[in-house]
């Protein structure tokens, strides 16, 4: 099964691609969850529910035993049952879990991280297609809330902000849990230099280049999903055609339903 994470600086529109993944996944017939680490959610627009602040309670993490984990999950829960009780319907079938948000003390948000890491260390491979939406930057990603991840796809901009904080978090192919593929996406690129700007600088071919969608920029406006306001459009084309990439990538094409 696929376990992909999404990055990026900020800004570069790694929600609306992963959430736009997601959907298109699972509408090949797949078990789709949909994981939110960030705590400025902005994932569950592009999935096209309404839930905003959607983050699992406080009390499912408890204090962890000496030498261990500073939380882990309270001990008549696992990640199955977090997935069953926690998680919000969306279209197409996928299932959303948030774990972080800005409400309340710091605390709060190192709590619901520690879930994270235990929910998907422990969630049977097997059984859901993981897909990941990580905060922007490189902290997060660099400290190892990517390693549950086997593909990490690389949101970047054509600016020059972006490619630089994409160079870093490229870097995550050497740390020793680093994933088994790095995925270039190249996003809002208005010419068809832009892809060929972006991997030069960077080293790497991009995947996918999805062009600015001026249809797009008006549902993320409103906060709506571009696959309900322009299904059509050329940002669910193009993410279409980075699904079909990623699925190739664990030679998944026959197995997955078009």
């Amino acid at each position: 099964m696929i376990r992909v994470a999404f990055v990026g600086k900020g800004g570069a529109g790694k929600s609306t691609i992963a959430g736009t993944f997601a959907r298109l996944l699972a509408r090949r017939g797949q078990p789709v969850l949909a994981l939110d680490s960030d705590p400025m959610p902005g994932l569950p627009y592009s999935l096209g529910v309404g839930v905003d602040d959607h983050p699992i309670p406080d009390d499912v993490v408890v204090p962890g035993p000496e030498g261990g984990p500073r939380w882990v999950l309270r001990p008549d829960l696992d990640a199955d049952d977090i997935v069953d009780r926690y998680t919000a319907p969306c279209p197409d079938g996928v299932r959303y879990l948030q774990f972080g948000n800005l409400w309340g003390p710091v605390v709060r948000l190192q709590q619901a991280q520690h879930a994270w890491s235990q929910v998907v260390a422990e969630l049977d491979r097997d059984a859901w297609h993981l897909v990941g939406d990580l905060p922007g930057g490189t902290r997060q990603a660099m400290f190892g809330w990517a390693k549950y991840a086997d593909t990490v796809c690389v949101v970047v901009e054509p600016t020059v902000k972006s490619m630089h904080t994409a160079k870093r978090l490229l870097t995550l192919s050497g740390a020793k849990w680093g994933p088994a593929r790095l995925v270039l996406v190249v996003n809002k690129a208005r010419n068809g230099s832009d892809a060929a700007r972006v991997s030069e600088r960077l080293g790497l071919e991009a995947a996918a280049a999805v062009p600015h969608d001026s249809a797009a920029g008006r549902a993320d406006r409103r906060g709506a999903a571009p696959l309900d306001s322009a299904p059509q459009g050329a940002l669910a084309r193009s993410v279409d055609g980075l699904v079909d990439h990623v699925v190739s990538l664990y030679g998944l094409s026959e197995e997955v339903a078009q």
